[in-house]
């Protein structure tokens, strides 16, 4: 059985709801580093729920709703290195702004040293309800993203229920809709998981950090650039 194959089982059984409420449960493990260019992280997450070190990127393909085309994972292999996260622009606390700081400061880099052609970035929405092509490229222009170069993709799945099972399903994370209470014009929320995923060209995992907007800036600058240029 491979990854997708169990945690689709997981999620049937519903022992993946409670996995990715909890945080990092779910016995599954790396691959080893054969296929990576970086050697094992500090911390291992081989027993997360998320895909981790050495593990493949789930094969998956979203809309571009701003390039008007679909953009598929699997196509990427070979040809980008990717760094990926999930976010939504309505986040009222910061930290979805943070996670996509860290791809935008990749990106420059990227385009400062010269391999941006061999860089992706993928942002997806679990909102998509509110993030439309119209709000998504406002947002872009908000965050300092660079959307002229190619190698930016805010991914839209084609409804919210869509994407709450794409996203559980493949990634581990389980995506529920909460209150907003707290905050004024907002109707609802989400809990915020934080998952940046960094995966080399030939499609496996090199670093996954689940608590995305605290890691370091550079950090995460300095490994998506070892790992392109490994």
């Amino acid at each position: 059985m491979d990854r997708r194959q169990y945690l689709r089982s997981l999620a049937a059984s519903g022992a993946a709801a409670t996995a990715a409420t909890a945080g990092c449960l779910g016995m599954v493990p790396g691959t080893g580093n054969e296929n990576t260019v970086l050697g094992p992280p500090e911390r291992d997450l081989s027993e997360s729920v998320h895909p981790s070190y050495g593990d493949e990127l789930p094969a998956v393909s979203l809309p571009d709703p701003i390039a008007d085309e679909a953009v598929s994972t699997e196509d990427l292999e070979g040809e980008r290195a990717v760094l990926m996260t999930f976010f939504y622009t309505n986040c009222p606390d910061g930290v979805c702004p943070a996670l996509i700081l860290r791809l935008r400061r990749a990106q420059a880099v990227a385009a400062e040293e010269g391999y941006g052609d061999d860089a992706a970035f993928l942002a997806v929405t679990f909102d998509p309800e509110r993030d439309t092509a119209d709000v998504l490229h406002e947002y872009a222009g908000q965050q300092g993203v660079n959307l002229e170069v190619g190698n930016w993709h805010f991914l839209r799945p084609e409804s919210y229920e869509a994407g709450q099972t794409l996203i559980e399903e493949e990634f581990g994370l389980k995506i529920e809709k909460a209150p907003a209470d707290d905050y004024e014009n907002l109707e609802y929320q989400f809990p915020h998981y934080g998952l940046i995923l960094l995966a080399n060209r030939r499609g496996y995992v090199e670093r996954a950090y689940p608590n995305g907007p605290n890691v370091d800036v550079e950090t995460v600058v300095n490994d998506f650039e070892r790992v392109v240029n490994g």
